[in-house]
This record gives C-alpha cells, sequence and structure tokens, in this order.
C-alpha cells in the first residue's frame, strides 16, 4: 500500500471569488474548492489567505451558535437547549463592507444570505436564505392585539 498524496490546500483567492458569486454551486470550477473549504473547516482548519485580495476584500470564518450567531430560521429549540442547522458561517467583505455570508454545516448543506449591496450589484442571487426567512417569518404567530377600550 502506497503513501498518500499530498493533501491539496484551498486556493484562498479562488474561494474569495466563488463565495461572493451569485451562486456558487452553479460555477463548476467553484464546486470542489468550496466542498473542500468546507470539510477543512469541519476538521478545524483555518480559512485559506488570499495575498491578492486587495485592501478592504476579506473573508472570515467563525463558528454559528444558537441563538445569538445563527439566522432565526434555521434555529432550533430541543428542550431549553437551542441549537443551529448549520456549523459555520463564512462572511466575505468586499471594499470593506459586509458583501455575503455562506452558512455551512457538517453534511455539507450551505445556503448564502447576500447583503442589501450585494444584492443591488447582483440583480440576481440564490434567494433559498430570503426564501427561508420569509417561510419562517409566515409561520410565526400574530401579534398579540389588546382592546384598551373601556
Amino acid at each position: 500500500m502506497g503513501a498518500p498524496g499530498p493533501a491539496k490546500a484551498v486556493d484562498g483567492c479562488l474561494v474569495l471569488l466563488c463565495l461572493a458569486a451569485p451562486n456558487w454551486r452553479a460555477v463548476p470550477q467553484c464546486v470542489p474548492p468550496i466542498r473542500q473549504l468546507f470539510r477543512d473547516l469541519a476538521r478545524g482548519r483555518s480559512f485559506p489567505s488570499c495575498s491578492m485580495a486587495g485592501a478592504g476584500n476579506s473573508a472570515t470564518h467563525a463558528w454559528a451558535y444558537a441563538p445569538y450567531r445563527c439566522p432565526p430560521q434555521y434555529t432550533r429549540m430541543l428542550g431549553p437547549v437551542y441549537t443551529c442547522d448549520y456549523s459555520g458561517v463564512v462572511s466575505v467583505s468586499i471594499d470593506g463592507t459586509l458583501f455575503a455570508r455562506t452558512w455551512w454545516a457538517r453534511s455539507g448543506g450551505t445556503v448564502t444570505q447576500f447583503s442589501p449591496a450585494a444584492k443591488a450589484q447582483l440583480g440576481q442571487w440564490d434567494t433559498r436564505f430570503d426564501d427561508d426567512h420569509a417561510a419562517w417569518l409566515a409561520s410565526l404567530p400574530p401579534p398579540a392585539t389588546f382592546d384598551l377600550t373601556p
């Protein structure tokens, strides 16, 4: 049995470009490196860097935890414990402004939350995050009303 081949490092610049795309799953060149990125993050590896990112262009990773760092539509309550459907979030900033957040799960699932500025710039984007949020809002009970007339 031979030794395993060298591990391939994920190209941080390609990852930054792919995560800023309207839908990285629709760009064939983005699928393998982004999937590898999420596998690496799940294993505790650091986020890859991009020396050509330029001033104000960056991506950072943070672990998700509910209810504070997890979108409400993906937060679950199991008894007294909150859980998040996603394991972590990668935030992409362009020109120093948040552009998109991609929430990822160890199972391989992802959803991207685009900023209003990103939506205006892109024109079209993967709307699953927005659709899930709208469905969550629609599922909430109506606010209580009080009749204060005597």
